[in-house]
């Protein structure tokens, strides 16, 4: 139900919008806190919305594959998956509240947006994660509305090199997605969904996926090479040996479970190269 795997797509953006802020000598210890609890949180309400909605939809059943199961396979209510979602929003509205009155109200207006998203990407009549652009949603709103977000309650500002900044780990959070719904895909054909892996293919949705990490390699080294960022912005280069296990493990297999090690070396990889891409914001 809280897919901490996927926990990062909501870490990693907030980790690096607040080290560009950092970066320009700006810190609040506890908006940062406040900032990172907010996020997890919405991400965990979403998660449970989908959870939630899958079930509804038949979409998760007991031969489902993957980090979802707590109604179908766990046995928890489908009420409480849901109230708990809502309680966690309030609780993010809360905290969000409080980062306004510090900062400037204009968060609440990008937090209720982001929210109201988040909802609709498994709610309401027409899902979004039921259409090709999941990815594109998760990557706009887990990557530069995070980290620009979390660089402004820092600042009061918004510079231009924060957008920059949030590009890669904007990419590798649709890459997450894009992960999940390669190894979903025969399952959630039958279930008349439309994601991009679906409309894709197998091969060419894992091609895809293969260029998402080269986009977040490149824009970083695009980033070095025009002087936004140090030389220290290469440690990233660690985490590829995780973006060969990623293919490795999807490219070949064609069922769900066979795929599993693939979708989580895709998480595990957003996780390291965020650390990595944060340190090297870091480093003087």
């Amino acid at each position: 139900m809280l897919r901490p795997l996927t926990l990062t797509a909501s870490i990693m953006p907030t980790l690096i919008g607040t080290a560009v802020a950092i970066e320009q000598g700006a810190w609040h210890s506890l908006l940062f806190v406040a900032m990172l609890v907010a996020s997890l949180l919405i991400q965990v309400a979403v998660n449970m919305f989908n959870e939630y909605y899958d079930w509804r939809r038949g979409l998760d059943t007991a031969d489902s594959v993957g980090i979802a199961g707590v109604i179908v396979v766990g046995g928890m209510k489908a009420s409480l998956v849901r109230n708990l979602a809502v309680v966690f929003f309030l609780i993010a509205l809360l905290l969000g509240a409080w980062i306004c009155s510090v900062t400037s109200w204009w968060v609440a207006v990008v937090g209720a947006i982001s929210m109201a998203v988040g909802y609709f990407y498994s709610g309401g009549p027409y899902p979004i994660a039921y259409t090709p652009f999941g990815e594109l949603a998760a990557a706009f709103f887990m990557g530069p509305v995070i980290v620009v977000l979390a660089y402004f309650i820092q600042t009061g500002d918004i510079a231009w090199s924060v957008w920059l900044h949030a590009v890669p780990i904007s990419v590798l959070t649709g890459s997450i997605l894009m992960a999940n719904n390669i190894r979903d895909r025969v399952g959630d054909q039958r279930k008349r969904r439309h994601t991009l892996a679906i409309r894709l293919g197998h091969e060419d949705a894992v091609r895809f996926l293969g260029g998402m990490f080269a986009v977040a390699y490149l824009w970083t080294l695009g980033l070095v090479a025009v002087r936004v960022a140090s030389l220290w912005l290469l440690l990233v280069v660690l985490a590829l040996p995780v973006v060969g296990l990623a293919i490795r493990r999807l490219v070949g297999p064609k069922q769900a479970r066979q795929m599993l090690p693939g979708m989580k070396a895709t998480a595990q990889h957003h996780a390291l190269f965020g650390l990595l891409y944060t340190l090297g914001l870091l480093l003087p």
